[in-house]
């Protein structure tokens, strides 16, 4: 396609008032702030990823979060379809979200599959080519399937289930009380470095981190200092600057709160499983595959990146992903 046929709608929704939410709540003054992004009436692929995700996914250079598998020639290949992108609803971005100190209703991956409804129906489009959804944004996808059959043609889904892992649940339990107190205490930022660098922990293997970290420790003025410490403190430093505590809350409560019924769902499905995964095991997407009543396909790969594999292991996806979008094709 020339260049001149691309385009590119950035916009934030009202969404039907009362918005009442999957636990009973009414969300205010509810908006969703999407970006559609592509070739001029190309079929669209909305792709929805963990709960730092937003609406830029792809762009230039620093732009978009999932540059490894969305451009051109990649798995989403930016050249043949349109790309819609969400701001979760009390996440990062411009949808409606917590604000510093205030309480946040519950929320659902349903109410986040509601909101992108919303879009679909709002951009006049028949149905979505696909949902591509990794992590959170696959928990997302499964219920959009469940609940907007006729909204979407083909789901590929990595690294998220039918229903959180109780360990999962577990280490992120600690990880929102860490920033409760840090909130209480007037220092929420403090709060979520910890619990991301925490998180780091959960996301990668064990063979990585003895890879890239088993060196001894060295002795400063005051204490030991292991080399896995200044990985995580960092990541945790970096995760501060962009996200807030509150936001935090609202979604890693939502991953766990995260409950659907995968036997109604019948639209053709990918999944894509990772050996190494920590937070979904390999088990939990094979249970998954046997509740779903479509055609599904379970592809299982290894990585010693373990559930940040979807942002690590772009060369190992892309031919798996643009299989499954291209099946789709007509």
């Amino acid at each position: 396609m020339a260049e001149n046929s691309s385009i590119q709608i950035d916009e934030s929704l009202a969404l039907p008032q009362p918005f009442t939410l999957h636990y009973g709540d009414v969300l205010p003054d509810a908006k969703i702030a999407f970006r559609l992004a592509g070739p001029a009436d190309a079929p669209v692929v909305a792709v929805l990823g963990g709960i730092s995700a937003h609406r830029i996914v792809a762009g230039a250079a620093g732009e978009g979060w999932w540059p490894e598998i969305v451009a051109p020639g990649l798995g989403v290949d930016t050249r043949r379809y349109r790309v819609l992108g969400i701001d979760y609803l009390g996440g990062r971005g411009a949808s409606s979200t917590p604000q510093s100190g205030a309480k946040f209703p519950p929320l659902s991956s349903y109410d986040q599959a509601d909101a992108l409804s919303a879009v679909v129906r709002h951009l006049r489009l028949k149905a979505l080519h696909a949902i591509v959804g990794a992590s959170y944004g696959g928990m997302v996808a499964l219920c959009f399937a469940e609940r907007y059959a006729e909204q979407v043609n083909h789901i590929v889904i990595l690294s998220a289930a039918d229903k959180p892992q109780v360990l999962s649940t577990a280490w992120r339990s600690v990880q929102r009380q860490i920033v409760r107190e840090a909130i209480a205490r007037g220092d929420g930022a403090a709060g979520l470095k910890l619990a991301r660098a925490l998180a780091m922990a959960t996301y990668r293997s064990a063979v990585e981190f003895q890879l890239r970290f088993g060196a001894a420790p060295t002795r400063g003025e005051e204490r030991y200092r292991f080399p896995i410490e200044d990985y995580l403190f960092a990541r945790g430093d970096d995760y501060v600057q962009k996200y807030r505590a509150e936001s935090f809350l609202a979604l890693s409560e939502s991953l766990d709160l995260h409950r659907m019924d995968a036997t109604l769902v019948h639209t053709p499905a990918t999944l894509i499983a990772v050996r190494e995964d920590q937070l979904v095991p390999f088990s939990d997407m094979q249970a998954l595959a046997a509740r779903l009543n479509g055609p599904r396909q379970l592809i299982e790969i290894n990585s010693i990146f373990g559930h940040d594999a979807f942002l690590k292991e772009g060369a190992a996806l892309t031919p798996i992903i643009k299989q499954a979008l291209a099946e789709q094709s007509t």
